[in-house]
C-alpha cells in the first residue's frame, strides 16, 4: 500500500464519528452531554415557571437583612443586629472548626487504633478490636448524644468551682473543665509577636526538610541519620530564642472565675467537645480497619528484610511498612474526612450552630426561603468535598508508584 493510500485513509471523514472506534466514543459522550443540559434546563425553566406562578421569585436580599437571633459558639465578632450573611458565615467557620479538629483526632486515633490491633500483646489487640466493632456499628447520632450526656453529668458546674473548700479545681491554675464547656488560656499578642511565628512557622518547615533529608540519605546511601532529638531542636530552640530577645511578646490570658462563671480564655461550649469527640471516635474505628488492611497488605518480608538490616521495630514501621501502607490507606481516607465534615451537620442534636443550624435552621424558618437557603447549603458542602478531594488526591499522587 502506496504512502498516498495511507494518508487519504487517515483524513478524518464525519462518518468516522459512528464507524471509527477512536472517535466513537467521544460522540456519544458528546450527545449525552447535550442531552444531560437540556434536561437541566427543562427541570430550571419548569421550577422558574412554576415559582412565578405561586408568586414566588429566588431572591438573595434576605441575606443583607438582621438576623435577630444569637450564636453561642463563634469565632468571630456576631451579635443579633448581624445579618443572615454574617451569621451564615459564623456558621460557616464553625462547622470548618469541628470538621478541622475532627479530621485530625480521628486520623490519630485510627492509626494508633489500627497499629495496636496488630500487636502481639492479646489484651491490647483485643481491647482494639472491641472498641473498633463497638463504635462503628452504632450510628454516630447515638455516639454524639451519649458523649454529650456524659459530658454534662461527670464534668461540674463553675459554681462548684467557689467557696473557700471548692468541690473542683482548676487544672494548673489554667484549665477549667465544667459542664457548660472547657475554658483554656487565650494567647495575647504584642509588638514582636509576628516574628516569633513567623520563626515557629520556618521551624515547623524545617523539621520536615530535615526528615525528608534523613529519609533521603536513608535510601539512597542506607545511612541512618538520628531524627528524634536533632528534629526537638529545630523545632524549639529558633522560637524559644527569639521569643526571648523580642522580650516576650506573646503572653498568656487565663480564664478567672468572676461572679457565675469563668471569664477571660478561650471558651469552647460542651456541644463543641462532644460533637468532636464523637465524631473522631466514630469515624476513627473505621479509619483503624484500613489501617489494619493497608498494613496487612504489606509484604512480611519487608518487614523481616529491614530488620535483617538492623532496624528497630519502630523504624521499620515509620519508614518501610507505612510508607507502603499509604498507597492503600489514602483512598478509602478521603471518604472518611468527607464523612466527618457533613455528619458534623447533625451538631443541632446537641446545641451546636454550625451552617445547617444557622442558614439551614433559624434563618430558613425566619424569612422562608427554603430554596435559596438549600441551594447554599448544597453549594457549601459541595465545595467543602470537592476541596477536601482535590487536597487528598494531590497527596495521594504524590506516595503513588512511580515508573522509570
Amino acid at each position: 500500500m502506496s504512502t498516498s493510500q495511507i494518508s487519504r485513509r487517515d483524513n478524518f471523514q464525519l462518518s468516522m464519528l459512528l464507524n471509527d472506534k477512536r472517535y466513537r466514543s467521544y460522540t456519544f459522550q458528546f450527545f449525552a452531554l447535550i442531552i444531560l443540559i437540556c434536561i437541566m434546563a427543562y427541570l430550571g425553566k419548569n421550577l422558574l415557571e412554576n415559582l412565578a406562578a405561586a408568586g414566588l421569585n429566588i431572591s438573595y436580599s434576605f441575606l443583607g437583612e438582621a438576623s435577630g437571633y444569637d450564636i453561642n459558639q463563634r469565632l468571630i465578632e456576631y451579635n443579633s443586629q448581624s445579618t443572615h450573611l454574617r451569621a451564615a458565615f459564623v456558621g460557616v467557620l464553625n462547622t470548618l472548626l469541628v470538621a478541622f479538629l475532627g479530621c485530625i483526632m480521628a486520623t490519630i486515633f485510627g492509626v494508633t487504633a489500627g497499629i495496636l490491633r496488630l500487636s502481639n500483646n492479646w489484651i491490647v489487640a483485643k481491647l482494639m478490636m472491641i472498641y473498633v466493632e463497638i463504635f462503628r456499628n452504632v450510628p454516630v447520632l447515638i455516639w454524639i448524644l451519649i458523649i454529650h450526656s456524659v459530658f454534662l453529668t461527670i464534668l461540674p458546674q463553675p459554681k462548684a468551682f467557689r467557696g473557700e473548700n471548692p468541690e473542683a479545681s482548676m487544672l494548673w491554675d489554667a484549665f477549667a473543665f465544667t459542664g457548660r464547656g472547657i475554658y483554656i488560656p487565650k494567647p495575647v499578642f504584642y509588638d514582636g509577636s509576628l516574628i516569633v511565628i513567623a520563626t515557629f512557622i520556618l521551624s515547623i518547615i524545617g523539621v520536615f526538610a530535615f526528615r525528608n533529608y534523613s529519609r533521603k540519605k536513608l535510601y539512597d546511601t542506607g545511612q541512618l541519620i538520628e531524627t528524634r532529638w536533632t528534629s526537638v531542636v529545630i523545632f524549639f530552640v529558633p522560637t524559644l530564642l527569639v521569643y526571648f530577645v523580642m522580650g516576650n511578646p506573646i503572653g498568656l490570658e487565663y480564664p478567672e472565675l468572676k461572679g457565675f462563671n469563668f471569664k477571660g480564655g478561650i471558651y469552647a461550649r460542651g456541644s463543641l467537645i462532644s460533637l468532636w469527640f464523637a465524631l473522631s471516635i466514630y469515624t476513627g474505628a473505621f479509619i483503624a480497619e484500613v489501617v489494619r488492611a493497608g498494613i496487612q497488605s504489606v509484604n512480611q518480608g519487608q518487614s523481616e528484610a529491614a530488620g535483617a538490616l538492623g532496624l528497630r521495630s519502630n523504624l521499620v514501621m515509620n519508614l518501610v511498612i507505612l510508607p507502603q501502607a499509604l498507597r492503600v490507606i489514602v483512598p478509602p481516607l478521603i471518604s472518611f474526612y468527607l464523612n466527618i465534615t457533613k455528619n458534623s451537620s447533625l451538631a443541632l442534636a446537641v446545641g451546636y450552630m454550625d451552617i445547617t443550624g444557622t442558614l439551614g435552621g433559624i434563618t430558613l424558618n425566619q424569612t422562608g426561603r427554603a430554596i435559596e437557603a438549600v441551594l447554599l447549603l448544597m453549594l457549601f458542602y459541595l465545595v467543602i468535598s470537592l476541596s477536601i478531594s482535590a487536597i487528598m488526591n494531590v497527596y495521594n499522587r504524590s506516595i503513588m508508584l512511580k515508573e522509570r
